[in-house]
């Protein structure tokens, strides 16, 4: 059972991921800036923006 449960956790994430290409629309999201601040996309609609992923300082990843 606990074997049929790890599986699950494994696949199932994988499909529901979504297979977007380039050009096609980024979909909803909300973030939380360095500043503090959450950012959704709409909030930047129609603005030039980056996002930019790092790992914490000092950690492993």
């Amino acid at each position: 059972m606990k074997k049929l449960i790890v599986t699950l956790f494994l696949v199932l994430p994988l499909s529901l991921q979504a297979d977007l290409k380039a050009g096609d629309p980024a979909p909803a999201f909300s973030m939380q800036g360095s500043d503090g601040g959450t950012y959704s996309l709409d909030s930047l609609k129609g603005k030039p923006f980056v996002i930019a992923f790092f790992p914490k300082v000092f950690t492993g990843g």
